[in-house]
């Protein structure tokens, strides 16, 4: 990828980047990286990442072309989710109070979605991409203080998982599924996206494997097990019990412990 940066300063700072994300430095900020590389101050890798001209989206298709050439299987997986990074403050790109699984509430956070490839020789990360508010998109000075461009607009998540995926495929990643959770497949556009890739070949297989939260998952193959009638051997008021530990968290862990998924359930979806 050295060829994306059109001078020495930057690619040599960038060498010295990838070297301390490399390394074993506790949190990989820019002044532990800094501290990595030798220098005296962390500007050097903020100026790379704020300032230095180097074509990112190019170093993503290299990265992705390194990982596929490295661990692409004819039965490999696309794997796409979204995640969140927890903020103090509000300058942060794409900085706001919303939902993240990272905390598993509202916080003030920065999110991003993310496709990862998944086969036999490994796994890895091949296309992140900020989800960027409508608080931001809204506000042109704010986006123009942290070097937005200006062509960039509003872009829900789905939005962004679709062309990464795109991305990923008209590239030849070779997969034979792609991966998500309910919220991405009860899209209908981003299902047949992946319908009109089954039919053309590019996905070896037409299903998309849906992964639902596991007590979905078991309510759903053992629903006959949540009759309401009693339990053989058991009074109603015993019934009443056992109904109540089963709501609690420990109840519902130690329940779900002792079903048995069915041999011929293997996916949902």
């Amino acid at each position: 990828m050295a060829g994306r940066f059109g001078r020495v300063e930057p690619r040599r700072q960038a060498r010295m980047f990838l070297l301390g994300l490399l390394s074993d430095v506790d949190t990989r900020s820019c002044w532990q990286l800094a501290e990595h590389a030798g220098d005296g101050s962390p500007h050097a890798m903020q100026r790379l990442l704020g300032e230095m001209v180097w074509d990112a989206d190019r170093v993503r298709d290299d990265v992705r072309g390194y990982a596929v050439a490295a661990l692409g299987d004819p039965g490999g997986v696309l794997i796409l989710d979204d995640n969140g990074d927890l903020k103090k403050g509000r300058h942060t790109l794409a900085t706001q109070r919303q939902y993240t699984g990272t905390a598993g509430r509202i916080e003030n956070a920065q999110v991003a979605v993310y496709l990862a490839y998944a086969a036999p020789r490994g796994s890895t990360l091949i296309d992140p991409d900020v989800y960027l508010p409508k608080a931001w998109t809204d506000d042109d000075a704010r986006c123009a203080a942290a070097g937005v461009p200006e062509q960039v607009r509003f872009a829900t998540k789905i939005t962004l998982g679709r062309r990464m995926l795109a991305r990923a495929l008209d590239a030849g990643v070779p997969a034979a599924w792609c991966t998500a959770d309910e919220f991405y497949d009860g899209d209908q556009h981003l299902r047949r996206d992946r319908q009109a890739r089954a039919v053309t070949g590019v996905l070896r297989r037409a299903p998309w494997l849906l992964a639902v939260a596991a007590v979905a998952l078991y309510a759903r193959i053992v629903a006959d097990q949540l009759q309401s009638r009693p339990p053989a051997g058991r009074t109603y008021r015993n019934h009443r019990r056992h109904r109540h530990h089963r709501r609690t968290v420990a109840g519902r862990t130690a329940w779900l412990s002792r079903c048995r998924l069915p041999a011929t359930c293997d996916t949902v979806g």
